[in-house]
């Protein structure tokens, strides 16, 4: 059996990458104002829920967050 594999290459320009990493940081800071301000309705199971939950998305966009910081720093030095 003779099987055919194929490779792509995908390039990706800095503009792209600039526009990624602005999206997540503002995702980011979107999330952490969020927890914030439902922190105080704790009384509610729903709001509990989101509060427990969210850390599913605010800690891989804390690692981006730091892998962007971390090459700001490597690229002015």
């Amino acid at each position: 059996m003779i099987s055919t594999v194929t490779t792509t290459t995908t390039t990706v320009t800095t503009a792209q990458v600039m526009a990624y990493s602005i999206i997540a940081v503002v995702s980011l800071i979107v999330f952490l104002a969020l927890k914030e301000i439902l922190s105080s309705e704790t009384h509610k199971p729903s709001v509990k829920l989101f509060l427990k939950g969210s850390n599913v998305a605010i800690i891989p966009l804390l690692l981006v967050f730091v892998a962007i910081v971390a090459y700001k720093v490597v690229t002015i030095i």
